[in-house]
Protein backbone atom coordinates (compact mmCIF):
# COMPACT_ATOMS: atom_id res chain seq x y z
CA UNK A 1 0.00 0.00 0.00
CA UNK A 2 1.43 3.39 -0.99
CA UNK A 3 1.53 6.27 1.46
CA UNK A 4 -0.53 8.38 -0.93
CA UNK A 5 -3.32 5.78 -1.12
CA UNK A 6 -3.15 5.03 2.59
CA UNK A 7 -3.50 8.59 3.79
CA UNK A 8 -5.25 10.17 0.81
CA UNK A 9 -8.20 7.81 0.86
CA UNK A 10 -8.98 8.62 4.50
CA UNK A 11 -8.51 12.40 4.54
CA UNK A 12 -11.28 14.95 4.35
CA UNK A 13 -10.78 18.53 5.58
CA UNK A 14 -7.18 17.93 6.68
CA UNK A 15 -6.06 17.42 3.08
CA UNK A 16 -5.61 21.20 2.78
CA UNK A 17 -4.44 24.06 4.96
CA UNK A 18 -1.39 23.86 7.24
CA UNK A 19 -2.03 20.22 8.13
CA UNK A 20 -2.17 19.23 4.47
CA UNK A 21 1.10 21.05 3.80
CA UNK A 22 2.86 19.29 6.67
CA UNK A 23 1.58 15.84 5.74
CA UNK A 24 2.31 16.45 2.06
CA UNK A 25 5.89 17.36 2.83
CA UNK A 26 6.30 14.32 5.08
CA UNK A 27 4.90 11.97 2.42
CA UNK A 28 7.08 13.61 -0.23
CA UNK A 29 10.14 13.05 1.95
CA UNK A 30 9.29 9.39 2.33
CA UNK A 31 8.75 8.93 -1.40
CA UNK A 32 11.74 10.95 -2.54
CA UNK A 33 14.08 10.10 0.32
CA UNK A 34 14.66 13.83 0.84
CA UNK A 35 12.88 16.98 2.02
CA UNK A 36 13.19 18.68 -1.36
CA UNK A 37 15.55 21.21 0.18
CA UNK A 38 13.70 21.19 3.51
CA UNK A 39 12.63 24.79 3.04
CA UNK A 40 8.97 24.86 2.22
CA UNK A 41 6.17 24.52 4.68
CA UNK A 42 2.71 26.06 4.47
CA UNK A 43 3.44 26.73 0.80
CA UNK A 44 6.69 28.70 1.26
CA UNK A 45 8.64 28.79 -2.00
CA UNK A 46 5.82 27.16 -3.99
CA UNK A 47 3.26 29.62 -5.47
CA UNK A 48 0.81 26.89 -6.46
CA UNK A 49 0.92 25.40 -2.97
CA UNK A 50 0.40 28.87 -1.48
CA UNK A 51 -2.71 29.38 -3.59
CA UNK A 52 -4.08 25.97 -2.67
CA UNK A 53 -3.43 26.57 1.02
CA UNK A 54 -5.12 29.99 0.98
CA UNK A 55 -8.09 28.61 -0.95
CA UNK A 56 -8.46 25.69 1.45
CA UNK A 57 -8.18 27.96 4.48
CA UNK A 58 -10.88 30.19 3.02
CA UNK A 59 -13.12 27.19 2.43
CA UNK A 60 -12.43 26.02 5.98
CA UNK A 61 -13.64 29.30 7.44
CA UNK A 62 -16.74 29.18 5.25
CA UNK A 63 -17.47 25.62 6.33
CA UNK A 64 -17.04 26.32 10.04
CA UNK A 65 -20.75 27.03 10.49
CA UNK A 66 -21.60 23.61 9.08
CA UNK A 67 -18.61 21.66 10.34
CA UNK A 68 -17.96 18.58 8.18
CA UNK A 69 -17.70 15.27 9.95
CA UNK A 70 -14.15 14.39 10.92
CA UNK A 71 -12.91 11.21 9.31
CA UNK A 72 -10.60 8.72 10.95
CA UNK A 73 -7.76 9.94 8.71
CA UNK A 74 -8.33 13.58 9.70
CA UNK A 75 -8.05 12.64 13.36
CA UNK A 76 -5.03 10.46 12.68
CA UNK A 77 -2.93 13.11 10.95
CA UNK A 78 -3.93 15.72 13.54
CA UNK A 79 -2.76 13.31 16.19
CA UNK A 80 0.53 12.65 14.38
CA UNK A 81 1.35 16.35 14.19
CA UNK A 82 0.41 17.29 17.76
CA UNK A 83 2.14 14.19 19.15
CA UNK A 84 5.37 15.32 17.48
CA UNK A 85 5.02 18.71 19.20
CA UNK A 86 4.62 17.16 22.66
CA UNK A 87 7.49 14.73 22.23
CA UNK A 88 9.82 17.65 21.49
CA UNK A 89 8.40 19.90 24.24
CA UNK A 90 11.15 19.09 26.76
CA UNK A 91 13.92 19.49 24.20
CA UNK A 92 14.48 15.81 23.51
CA UNK A 93 12.74 12.79 22.03
CA UNK A 94 12.52 10.21 24.78
CA UNK A 95 12.51 6.61 23.55
CA UNK A 96 9.73 5.66 25.98
CA UNK A 97 7.52 8.35 24.49
CA UNK A 98 8.28 7.14 20.97
CA UNK A 99 7.50 3.59 22.09
CA UNK A 100 4.21 4.80 23.57
CA UNK A 101 3.22 6.43 20.29
CA UNK A 102 4.08 3.28 18.33
CA UNK A 103 2.21 1.09 20.84
CA UNK A 104 -0.88 3.28 20.64
CA UNK A 105 -0.77 3.25 16.85
CA UNK A 106 -0.57 -0.56 16.84
CA UNK A 107 -3.44 -0.76 19.35
CA UNK A 108 -5.63 1.56 17.32
CA UNK A 109 -4.73 0.74 13.73
CA UNK A 110 -3.11 -2.70 13.65
CA UNK A 111 0.53 -3.41 12.89
CA UNK A 112 0.63 -2.67 9.14
CA UNK A 113 -1.16 0.67 9.31
CA UNK A 114 0.73 1.58 12.50
CA UNK A 115 4.07 1.03 10.76
CA UNK A 116 2.99 3.37 7.95
CA UNK A 117 1.79 5.94 10.48
CA UNK A 118 4.98 5.79 12.50
CA UNK A 119 7.17 6.31 9.45
CA UNK A 120 5.11 9.35 8.61
CA UNK A 121 5.26 10.50 12.23
CA UNK A 122 9.07 10.43 12.24
CA UNK A 123 9.15 12.66 9.15
CA UNK A 124 6.57 15.02 10.62
CA UNK A 125 8.64 15.33 13.81
CA UNK A 126 11.60 16.63 11.77
CA UNK A 127 9.61 19.65 10.64
CA UNK A 128 8.98 22.97 12.34
CA UNK A 129 5.30 22.84 13.27
CA UNK A 130 3.27 26.08 13.30
CA UNK A 131 1.28 24.95 16.33
CA UNK A 132 -1.26 27.75 16.45
CA UNK A 133 -2.14 27.48 12.74
CA UNK A 134 -2.50 23.71 12.99
CA UNK A 135 -4.72 23.96 16.07
CA UNK A 136 -6.90 26.66 14.50
CA UNK A 137 -7.56 24.36 11.54
CA UNK A 138 -8.43 21.51 13.92
CA UNK A 139 -10.67 23.73 16.06
CA UNK A 140 -12.58 25.00 13.03
CA UNK A 141 -13.13 21.58 11.51
CA UNK A 142 -13.14 18.99 14.32
CA UNK A 143 -15.99 18.38 16.78
CA UNK A 144 -15.49 18.98 20.51
CA UNK A 145 -15.54 15.32 21.58
CA UNK A 146 -12.77 14.47 19.11
CA UNK A 147 -10.66 17.40 20.31
CA UNK A 148 -11.01 16.13 23.88
CA UNK A 149 -9.80 12.75 22.65
CA UNK A 150 -6.74 14.39 21.10
CA UNK A 151 -5.94 16.09 24.40
CA UNK A 152 -6.24 12.81 26.31
CA UNK A 153 -3.78 11.14 23.94
CA UNK A 154 -1.27 14.00 24.30
CA UNK A 155 -1.23 13.63 28.08
CA UNK A 156 -0.70 9.90 27.59
CA UNK A 157 2.40 10.61 25.51
CA UNK A 158 3.75 13.07 28.07
CA UNK A 159 3.22 10.54 30.88
CA UNK A 160 4.80 7.64 28.94
CA UNK A 161 8.22 8.14 30.54
CA UNK A 162 6.74 8.11 34.04
CA UNK A 163 6.32 11.83 34.58
CA UNK A 164 4.88 14.88 32.91
CA UNK A 165 7.41 17.72 32.78
CA UNK A 166 6.52 21.38 33.24
CA UNK A 167 7.46 22.03 29.60
CA UNK A 168 5.08 19.31 28.44
CA UNK A 169 2.26 20.61 30.64
CA UNK A 170 2.83 24.13 29.34
CA UNK A 171 2.77 22.91 25.73
CA UNK A 172 -0.39 20.84 26.21
CA UNK A 173 -2.11 23.72 27.99
CA UNK A 174 -1.27 26.05 25.12
CA UNK A 175 -2.53 23.51 22.58
CA UNK A 176 -5.78 23.03 24.50
CA UNK A 177 -6.38 26.79 24.41
CA UNK A 178 -5.74 26.93 20.67
CA UNK A 179 -8.11 23.98 20.23
CA UNK A 180 -10.89 25.86 22.03
CA UNK A 181 -10.99 23.46 24.98
CA UNK A 182 -12.17 25.06 28.22
CA UNK A 183 -10.01 25.25 31.33
CA UNK A 184 -12.44 22.94 33.14
CA UNK A 185 -12.24 20.28 30.43
CA UNK A 186 -8.46 20.63 30.33
CA UNK A 187 -8.28 20.19 34.11
CA UNK A 188 -10.55 17.15 34.00
CA UNK A 189 -8.42 15.31 31.46
CA UNK A 190 -5.16 16.37 33.11
CA UNK A 191 -6.37 14.95 36.45
CA UNK A 192 -6.70 11.53 34.83
CA UNK A 193 -2.89 11.34 34.66
CA UNK A 194 -2.05 12.42 38.21
CA UNK A 195 -2.50 10.87 41.63
CA UNK A 196 -3.81 13.26 44.28
CA UNK A 197 -6.55 13.29 46.90
CA UNK A 198 -8.82 15.63 44.95
CA UNK A 199 -8.39 14.10 41.49
CA UNK A 200 -11.85 12.54 41.52
CA UNK A 201 -13.38 15.99 41.99
CA UNK A 202 -11.26 17.47 39.22
CA UNK A 203 -12.21 14.69 36.79
CA UNK A 204 -15.90 15.39 37.49
CA UNK A 205 -15.25 19.15 37.25
CA UNK A 206 -16.51 19.92 40.76
CA UNK A 207 -14.97 20.96 44.10
CA UNK A 208 -14.90 19.28 47.51
CA UNK A 209 -17.68 21.62 48.59
CA UNK A 210 -20.09 19.90 46.18
CA UNK A 211 -23.12 18.17 47.72
CA UNK A 212 -23.91 14.51 47.07
CA UNK A 213 -26.55 15.62 44.59
CA UNK A 214 -23.96 17.82 42.87
CA UNK A 215 -21.66 14.80 42.57
CA UNK A 216 -24.42 12.72 40.98
CA UNK A 217 -25.30 15.49 38.53
CA UNK A 218 -21.64 15.99 37.64
CA UNK A 219 -21.22 12.27 37.00
CA UNK A 220 -24.19 12.17 34.63
CA UNK A 221 -22.89 15.23 32.79
CA UNK A 222 -19.33 13.92 32.43
CA UNK A 223 -20.45 10.40 31.51
CA UNK A 224 -22.46 11.92 28.68
CA UNK A 225 -19.57 14.16 27.59
CA UNK A 226 -17.01 11.35 27.53
CA UNK A 227 -19.25 8.55 26.29
CA UNK A 228 -17.49 6.50 23.57
CA UNK A 229 -20.45 7.01 21.23
CA UNK A 230 -19.43 10.67 20.99
CA UNK A 231 -16.56 9.64 18.73
CA UNK A 232 -18.23 6.75 16.95
CA UNK A 233 -17.75 8.59 13.64
CA UNK A 234 -13.96 8.23 14.06
CA UNK A 235 -14.19 4.46 13.88
CA UNK A 236 -13.79 1.64 16.35
CA UNK A 237 -10.04 2.26 16.68
CA UNK A 238 -10.60 5.63 18.34
CA UNK A 239 -13.46 4.52 20.55
CA UNK A 240 -10.97 2.53 22.62
CA UNK A 241 -9.31 5.73 23.78
CA UNK A 242 -12.72 7.23 24.55
CA UNK A 243 -13.57 4.19 26.65
CA UNK A 244 -10.52 4.91 28.83
CA UNK A 245 -11.76 8.43 29.58
CA UNK A 246 -15.21 7.04 30.32
CA UNK A 247 -13.76 4.51 32.80
CA UNK A 248 -11.86 7.30 34.54
CA UNK A 249 -15.13 9.16 35.08
CA UNK A 250 -16.77 6.02 36.44
CA UNK A 251 -13.82 5.35 38.77
CA UNK A 252 -13.90 8.94 40.04
CA UNK A 253 -17.59 8.65 40.82
CA UNK A 254 -17.22 5.29 42.55
CA UNK A 255 -14.36 6.70 44.66
CA UNK A 256 -16.54 9.57 45.86
CA UNK A 257 -19.42 7.19 46.51
CA UNK A 258 -17.18 5.20 48.86
CA UNK A 259 -15.76 8.26 50.57
CA UNK A 260 -19.14 9.91 51.06
CA UNK A 261 -21.07 6.65 51.61
CA UNK A 262 -24.02 7.35 49.37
Amino acid sequence: MSFAKWIGGALGWSFGGPIGAIIGLAIGSLIDGSTQGGGFLLGDGNPQQQRRTRQTSSRSRTQTRTRPQTRSGDFEVSLLILASVIIKADGKQDQSELDFVRKQFVSMYGKERANQAFKLFKNVSKQHIPVRKVCVQIREMMDHASRLQLLHFLFGIAKADGMVTDDEVSQIYMISGYLGISTRDYGSIKAMFYNSTDNAYKILEITKEATDDDVKKAYRKMAKKYHPDKVIHLGEEHQKGAEEKFRQVQNAYEKLQKERRF
